[in-house]
C-alpha cells in the first residue's frame, strides 16, 4: 500500500537509473528533510541538540568519509579518528591565523589538509592491501595523535595542550564558541552535511564511483581493462580524508567546543568504523542509520530504565552499551553483512511487492 507503483512507468534508460526510481522514495526524503529543517528545531530541547541531533549528523559525515574509502573503494582504514584530528587542528590554526575568515571557508580549507595527510598515508595501498593496509593506517593513527600532543604550535603553545574554540560570528550570529546557541550550530552542521552528502551521492553514482567499485571487487581485473589503480586508490583516500577532515572540524567547532589530542585516539576511529559496519558498507543512507543507532543507544540506556522506574548506574549503562554494540556488530556480520541499509532495502522491496510473496 505505501509503495504502490502502479502507473509509474520507466520509458528510458535515464528513468530506470534515476536517483528515485520509485516516487515514494522522493516523498520519504522530503518528509525527512522537513523533519530535520522544521520539526526538530521547533520541538527539540537543548539536550536533544547537544546529545542527539548534532552528534548524529557529525558521526554520519565521518562514517560517510570512511565508507567511501572502505565501502566503495575497498581500502581498509583504522585511522579515521586521527584524520578527524587533522581537520580539527587545521581549522583551529586557520581560524587563529585569519580571525576574519568565514568559518565555512575555514572548515572547507581544513578538509584539504586532512586530504593531503590521507593521501600521504594512503601511498602504501599501492603495494599492500587488506590486513596490512589496516595496520599501516593504524600506524598513522598513533603517529598523528602523538604529533597532536608533542607539536605545541598546533595548539598555540597553550599550557593545557588543548584547543579552545573562540566565539565566531557569521552575519552577526554567533555560530561557534561558548556563547553559540545549539539550534544555530545544528542548522550549520545540517547544511554542511547535506551539501557533502549531495556531493558524495553524485561522485559515487558517476564514473569515479564505478571505478572505485571495480577496484574494490577485483583490482587486477580493473587494471587489465585500463583503470589506473594508483589514481583510483589515491583519489579514494583524498575524497575520504577530505570528508573526514570536515567532520573533524565540525566535531570540535560545532559540538565539543574544545579538544585535546586524546579525543582523537583509537576509540573514535573504532566508533566511526562501527557506524559504517552496522549501517552498511557501500551505502550512503547506512551511515545515517548506523549513527542514529550508535549515538542514541547510550542515551536510551541512561534515560529509559529510569523512566520505567528501574534506574541503573552510569557505569552499568556504559558496559551495557559496549555489550550491545558488540553483539550488534557480530549479528550484522553474520546475518546481514550489508547492515541496516540492506535491511531497509529488503523491507522496501516487501512493500513494493505487497500483498504478493517475494
Amino acid at each position: 500500500m505505501l509503495y504502490r507503483i502502479a502507473g509509474q512507468y520507466k520509458t528510458s534508460y535515464a528513468a530506470d537509473h534515476a536517483l528515485f526510481p520509485v516516487r515514494q522514495d522522493a516523498y520519504l526524503l522530503g518528509f525527512i528533510l522537513v523533519m530535520a529543517f522544521v520539526v526538530f528545531p521547533m520541538t527539540a530541547s537543548e539536550f536533544a541538540f547537544r546529545a542527539l541531533l548534532i552528534p548524529v549528523l557529525i558521526y554520519s559525515l565521518a562514517a560517510l568519509g570512511l565508507n567511501i574509502l572502505t565501502g566503495y573503494a575497498g581500502q581498509l582504514s583504522l585511522g579515521t579518528g586521527a584524520f578527524m584530528g587533522v581537520g580539527a587542528y587545521a581549522c583551529y590554526k586557520i581560524v587563529t591565523i585569519f580571525p576574519e575568515l568565514n568559518l565555512v571557508v575555514a572548515i572547507a580549507l581544513s578538509g584539504f589538509f586532512s586530504a593531503a595527510v590521507g593521501v600521504a598515508f594512503g601511498l602504501p595501498s599501492l603495494r599492500i592491501k587488506g590486513f596490512y593496509l589496516a595496520i599501516a593506517t593504524l600506524a598513522a593513527q598513533f603517529f598523528l595523535v602523538w604529533l597532536f600532543q608533542k607539536w605545541s604550535w598546533l595548539y598555540n603553545h597553550s599550557s593545557s595542550a588543548a584547543i579552545q574554540v573562540p566565539n565566531i560570528d557569521m552575519f552577526g550570529i554567533t555560530v561557534a564558541g561558548p556563547t553559540a546557541r545549539a539550534i544555530t550550530q545544528y542548522y550549520f552542521v545540517l547544511c554542511v552535511v547535506c551539501a557533502v552528502t549531495i556531493f558524495a551521492i553524485n561522485i559515487t553514482r558517476g564514473r569515479i564511483g564505478r571505478i572505485w567499485k571495480s577496484v574494490r571487487d577485483m583490482d587486477i581485473a580493473a587494471e587489465l581493462v585500463g583503470i589506473n589503480l594508483m589514481k583510483a586508490k589515491l583519489t579514494a583516500f583524498f575524497v575520504s580524508s577530505y570528508i573526514v577532515g570536515v567532520a573533524g572540524a565540525l566535531f570540535v567547532f560545532l559540538w565539543r567546543g574544545a579538544a585535546e589530542a586524546n579525543l582523537f585516539e583509537i576509540p573514535l576511529s573504532f566508533r566511526v568504523l562501527f557506524i559504517a559496519i552496522i549501517g552498511g558498507l557501500g551505502s550512503i543512507m547506512g551511515n545515517y542509520l548506523g549513527a542514529i543507532l550508535i549515538v542514541a543507544l547510550p542515551v536510551v540506556l541512561s534515560t529509559v530504565p529510569a523512566a520505567l522506574g528501574v534506574p541503573i548506574a552510569s557505569a552499568t549503562a556504559e558496559h551495557l552499551n559496549i555489550m550491545i554494540v558488540g553483539a550488534l556488530i557480530i549479528t550484522f556480520l553474520i546475518l546481514e553483512p550489508h547492515g541496516l541499509a540492506q535491511l531497509w532495502a529488503t523491507i522496501r522491496e516487501k512493500f513494493i511487492l505487497w500483498p504478493f510473496p517475494h
